[in-house]
């Protein structure tokens, strides 16, 4: 939204400068995005008088001018054809840079003659494209600046443009004067009131307006008149200055206004050329579908069924709230002109300029929100100075549909603003700000006005409050302590478990991923998710249509991206919640980590390898540690058809309690996903880890034995589709209290055995607590090792 200063004191009486605007409206919530001060470049130049100008002696088109400045009589030599004795100009002496010819000023010598400065034209000067002779004043004092000149004769032309962001909650703000309330409610300066007098109708209006009645949604109100015997050409030069300055090209005087309106008060208006409408009737309603119009911007749009047009007797004449039609557009030959204000369905208006792909100045505040009880000032206005500038004379207004009733009010509770801002506001200012912002109070009752669709409730109420007072007053205050002493720790345990996770994470050499919660339903589907469950109602895009079922996908989306960039190794993880359900239960807390290429580059020592199963196996170990899981699990098979079947393992505390898998990932998911592997991953499910039963600071004692370990080696013979793992978590289970570890050293396959089978060598750790072990205690231990792996194998000691 820009503006300039001379627009903005139309309506605010201030004597403010440029610097305490723009904070101000920071300050206010209206982010000043930035400032254009056409002044500041022409500081430096100033009035001079030309007491002579006579012929250069060396060339015929030169003159050498005796030029009366602040400093003394400058000789300056000129080539203007109208540079002559007794005029006053505008000096630029050396040292000063002109912006129009990119150059700072310099004493130099013209054909073997010293000139010490310049006599400036407008375009030297970026005033204008005139540059056929130097600048004239008809008055200014000798050394006066030409800033100051300009400002109380010409402003326009140095008038600061400043231009704000704003914020979608904010439709009022879109006019200048809604800008001005806001600056007056501060306290920078007196907001104008608005003269709006209705201009009586000479004759009735011939042309005629409806509004479907299925369509009363989306165009409650629609007011119109005629104006004959207008003459449209050039809008008044003040008129042309303001639109120029924010970027708009004059067209006609009759378009002018419109644009005018759009931003002096937020009020978008149509004007039709009446002799180009059919049937001498105007009909809104909406589109069957199919139906097609040339838009002023000369290009064709074919609507979809459902949106609101305005129609003549013959065809669609203009898109309602977003652009008008080409046909029936105002030009120089306009001399009857119909004139539109109406007000439009914000939502249904954001949704026809999307489809059509249209953005206009109209559009964009039809869909934030105009303030629709203003709908009747507007045309009343916009008559007043079309019949000002343009002549003729005007009909009756002819109305279809009513004003939507907007009409609401929250109590004041002038208490809230210190419970919901910390701010301590008197309560009779609390009052005197809303008041001066437009809401009427009766009692401790603020009706809201009809430009504020944003005020919904009370704490809208003491939001206004605050930002007029100004939320850079808020102090910061400690909170009150809840207890003496120290404090208790305010994260929960799960929260802990999170930070010990990402930081172990981290800790081992992988890069944290924060990816989208929301991925496309083919990649949803691979990890067992993508149902209507976790679909999204309204998605960003198609690439974000489902709740992510896992945090795997969108690990392998960014090691496929990774990888076509030309980084093959990559160790990534990720903590956060996956989705089976749309329901706030249907959620679970994940830690992945993935592995893509080699442990390391290449070296003389040929240390890299492809990274493995083993290497992920530790990872989640480590993680799982780092969160309080028990140290005793099993690893078992069968997890989710996204890892490889044989090489994977679950890290469980029985066959119904998982706390993780890890393993290698499924070569159809890395196919369907793009990327080369193998690739190894873990999961780990924070929330499954037993909660210790002693939830104080303290460690335990530490356990250990005085007592020597023994170790003995067993070799099975087995058939070859035995898994090692079954073999490990029988023999783990011969004797819980002294068997503190077995592993596995070795496999032989061949050999003597025979065809299906193989021998698996295992290391037992036998740890005594109480007493030392005797040999037949050994042999004991030995003997249930063998029995318990013998039952659960079908193997045999080899011997």
């Amino acid at each position: 939204m820009k503006f300039t200063l001379s627009w903005l004191k139309d309506h605010l009486e201030t004597e403010a400068s440029v610097e305490e605007i723009c904070e101000t409206l920071t300050d206010l919530g209206l982010e000043v995005e930035g400032v254009e001060d056409r002044g500041a470049s022409l500081r430096d130049f100033t009035i001079g008088y030309v007491q002579s100008a006579e012929k250069h002696p060396d060339a015929d088109r030169l003159r050498v001018c005796q030029v009366e400045t602040d400093e003394g009589v400058k000789q300056i030599i000129c080539g203007a054809p109208n540079a002559r004795e007794g005029i006053r100009v505008v000096v630029a002496k050396p040292g000063v840079y002109v912006p129009g010819i990119d150059t700072t000023i310099g004493v130099g010598k013209i054909r073997g003659i010293e000139s010490f400065g310049m006599m400036a034209s407008e375009r030297e000067m970026e005033l204008s494209e005139e540059h056929d002779g130097i600048i004239e004043l008809p008055s200014g004092e000798v050394g006066e600046s030409f800033v100051d000149w300009l400002t109380a004769n010409d402003p326009a032309k140095v008038d600061p443009v400043i231009e704000i962001a704003i914020t979608p909650n904010r439709p009022d703000a879109l006019g200048v004067y809604g800008i001005a309330r806001d600056l007056a409610a501060r306290g920078l300066g007196k907001l104008k009131g608005r003269e709006v007098s209705a201009v009586e109708g000479q004759f009735p209006c011939p042309i005629e307006v409806s509004i479907d009645e299925d369509t009363r949604d989306q165009c409650p109100v629609f007011y119109g008149r005629l104006i004959r015997g207008v003459k449209n050409g050039p809008s008044p030069q003040w008129l042309q200055d303001r639109l120029r300055a924010i970027g708009l090209r004059p067209i006609s005087f009759l378009v002018d206004v419109t644009n005018f309106f759009t931003y002096d008060q937020n009020r978008p208006l149509h004007v039709f050329d009446a002799d180009k409408v059919a049937g001498n009737a105007l009909r809104v309603h909406r589109a069957a579908g199919g139906e097609s119009l040339v838009g002023l911007d000369e290009k064709e749009y074919t609507f979809e069924e459902g949106m609101t047009l305005i129609s003549d007797a013959n065809s669609v004449e203009s898109i309602a709230g977003v652009m008008g039609g080409l046909a029936t557009g105002c030009t120089e030959e306009t001399t009857n002109v119909f004139l539109e204000a109406a007000y439009f369905d914000p939502v249904r208006t954001a949704y026809t300029g999307r489809a059509l792909k249209i953005n206009s100045d109209a559009r964009y505040r039809f869909e934030r929100g105009i303030d629709p009880e203003w709908t009747p000032h507007g045309i009343e206005q916009a008559t007043r100075l079309i019949l000002e500038h343009a002549g003729g004379e005007a009909s009756d207004v002819v109305v279809a549909g009513a004003i939507p009733d907007t009409a609401r009010a929250y109590r004041l509770d002038t208490d809230r603003v210190q419970s919901l801002v910390g701010m301590s506001i008197p309560a009779e200012t609390q009052r005197a700000t809303l008041e001066a912002l437009g809401f009427t109070l009766e009692g401790d009752m603020a009706h809201v006005p009809s430009w504020r669709p944003d005020v919904q409730g009370e704490a809208d109420l003491v939001e206004e409050v605050a930002r007029i007072a100004s939320l850079t007053k808020l102090e910061g205050k400690p909170l009150p302590r809840v207890g003496d002493g120290v404090p208790r720790p305010v994260l929960s345990p799960i929260q802990r478990r999170e930070v010990a996770a990402r930081r172990t994470c981290a800790a081992l050499g992988y890069n944290e991923c924060v990816t989208y919660s929301f991925i496309d339903q083919a990649s949803a589907r691979l990890f067992g998710g993508g149902t209507d469950q976790t679909m999204l109602e309204n998605p960003i895009s198609s690439d974000m249509s489902h709740m992510r079922p896992a945090l795997l996908p969108g690990l392998l989306q960014a090691a496929a991206r990774n990888q076509a960039r030309g980084f093959a190794d990559v160790a990534l993880f990720e903590v956060g919640p996956a989705f089976h359900g749309g329901e706030p239960t249907e959620q679970y807390l994940l830690v992945t980590g993935l592995l893509v290429g080699r442990t390391g580059p290449k070296d003389v020592h040929g240390a890299a390898r492809a990274v493995d199963v083993y290497d992920v196996k530790a990872d989640a170990e480590a993680v799982l540690a780092a969160i309080g899981a028990p140290a005793k699990v099993q690893i078992l098979r069968g997890a989710a058809d996204w890892w490889h079947p044989g090489r994977h393992g679950m890290i469980c505390l029985g066959p119904k309690k998982v706390l993780g898998v890890f393993g290698e990932v499924h070569p159809r998911i890395l196919q369907a996903m793009d990327v080369k592997g193998p690739a190894m991953a873990f999961t780990i499910w924070p929330e499954e880890v037993p909660t210790p039963r002693k939830s104080g600071a303290t460690r335990p004692a530490l356990n250990i034995s005085d007592l020597q370990a023994v170790e003995r080696d067993f070799a099975f013979v087995v058939d070859a589709d035995v898994e090692a793992l079954t073999l490990v978590n029988a023999a783990m289970g011969a004797d819980k209290a002294l068997i503190e570890e077995v592993r596995v050293f070795d496999e032989f396959i061949g050999g003597s055995l025979g065809e299906g089978k193989k021998s698996l060598a295992i290391t037992v750790r036998i740890q005594p607590r109480e007493t030392t072990l005797k040999d037949k205690d050994i042999e004991a231990v030995g003997a249930k090792v063998v029995e318990k792996v013998t039952k659960a194998t079908g193997g045999t000691l080899r011997g």
